[in-house]
């Protein structure tokens, strides 16, 4: 593929690095010479250095032939005019970075058709949603994010005394788009249908919106009984920010140490249920006092790596039952998680290699995207081509290959798991779980 980077910054190099290893033509735009030039001698690539929002050097970087466009930089104004312009130039497709702020706009204002842009994220938030899967989800093997993130997967076991057990899955009441996409029963692995029945020990692989999943995951695993989980979280910067937005619509109760008294003044105006607490978390006193100790989950959010590590420590010998921690050096934050079982730290989270795993799946010239590899099949995802045996339909008039479920529907910025009468269009992205038998008839179906 032809990929051109805008900006080399910790997230644009980070991925300029780990697309070096791979047979693609890169091309990183940088307007710091001495950056440009030290990348220059990191990485396999042609390295370009002007500014990113200019014609000219968007056309002498290759736009117009150019398969997927990357712009990384920190400044919002930058990415957005340089993907707007590159895809007016002829980008086939055009990746932006944003602050957390602007994504949350989204729902006030279409900033994906205005600019052009075919997918718009913050690595912030990607962090985040990263950190609150263990918290949203403790048990579960497997928990990720599809469709722009209005979708979720996760993987639940129904325990031996489920209520479900035993009833075929278009009895079992769940509420409305929710999906069980597979089923493992030991050796066994199925795609199921609505006259499948649920067994004690199966592990199911459920699709939703997150709060709707939550709702049947409750029901799966915790006998329908939920309890609140004690959260703490170290920073009130944009990550700790992002994460306590993302756990309030759950059955937590936040609290945040912050030691900056005009972030916590901000923290506390925009969060709805969480606690904002004028602390430093470094001190070991001050967690003694807060009794960090019975926290289900200390979350360690800061832009200082060693601070995140020395308070989980803390937190740890105090009795926190688990321990998270954002590290902005994905080598180290692998290291750390290797060593979970000896430092005590369950997991560590690395903003970079978020960000990278997510754009990751852009980097591909197949018709189809792999999302997931589960034991019944493939989660894939496609988009509806124009004039293909889909084209103009509803889901309900498709007949579509056995072992296949739908699990997603991604129109525009809009995203669900589609039901009967949904419409079909060119342009709309599906998710479905096949199994190898199914999956060449349904790229026939979508693509043509």
């Amino acid at each position: 593929m032809n990929i051109i980077i805008v900006g080399a910054g910790e997230i644009g190099r980070h991925m300029a690095q780990s697309l070096s290893h791979e047979s693609h033509a890169i091309c990183v735009i940088e307007s710091d010479e001495s950056v440009g030039s030290e990348l220059d001698q990191a990485v396999d690539a042609r390295i370009l250095v002007g500014d990113g929002a200019s014609v000219n050097v968007l056309l002498d970087a290759g736009v117009s032939e150019c398969d997927l466009f990357f712009a990384l930089t920190s400044e919002n104004n930058i990415n957005l005019v340089s993907c707007s312009m590159a895809k007016a130039l002829g980008a086939k497709q055009t990746i932006c970075r944003v602050h957390p702020d602007l994504q949350r706009e989204e729902f006030l204002f279409d900033f994906r058709s205005h600019f052009g842009i075919d997918s718009l994220f913050s690595s912030e938030r990607l962090a985040a949603v990263e950190l609150s899967k263990y918290v949203r989800n403790p048990d579960a093997p497997i928990v990720e994010e599809i469709a722009h993130g209005h979708i979720e997967l996760q993987q639940i076991k129904v325990p031996e005394n489920s209520s479900l057990i035993n009833k075929p899955i278009k009895d079992l009441g769940f509420p409305p788009r929710v999906r069980i996409g597979s089923i493992r029963r030991g050796e066994e692995s199925i795609i199921p249908s609505a006259n499948d029945e649920l067994k004690a020990g199966d592990l199911v692989t459920l699709f939703g919106d997150p709060a709707r999943l939550h709702e049947v995951a409750v029901k799966l695993s915790k006998h329908g009984k939920e309890t609140e989980t004690n959260v703490v979280i170290f920073g009130g910067g944009e990550y700790g920010f992002s994460l306590a937005q993302n756990l309030e619509s759950w059955k937590c109760r936040v609290r945040i140490f912050e030691k900056d008294p005009d972030r916590c003044a901000f923290l506390a105006d925009s969060l709805v249920k969480a606690t904002v607490l004028n602390a430093d978390a470094t001190s070991l006193a001050e967690l003694k006092e807060e009794q960090i100790g019975n926290a289900d989950f200390f979350i360690a959010t800061t832009s200082v790596d060693e601070d995140n590590v020395m308070t989980c420590l803390q937190a740890h010998s105090l009795g926190a039952k688990n321990c998270l921690t954002l590290i902005h050096r994905a080598d180290y934050a692998e290291a750390i998680t290797g060593f979970s079982d000896q430092m005590g730290i369950r997991s560590a989270v690395s903003p970079r290699d978020a960000t990278r795993r997510d754009l990751m799946r852009f980097v591909t010239s197949d018709r189809w995207h792999l999302l997931q590899k589960l034991d019944a099949g493939e989660l894939i995802e496609s988009a509806v081509t124009e004039g293909s045996v889909i084209d103009g339909k509803r889901v309900s008039e498709v007949d579509w290959p056995v072992d296949c479920i739908l699990v997603a529907l991604l129109h525009g910025v809009r995203a669900m798991v589609p039901a009967a009468d949904d419409p079909i269009k060119a342009g709309d992205h599906l998710y479905a779980v096949v199994s190898p038998k199914a999956k060449k008839r349904f790229l026939k179906l979508v693509t043509g």
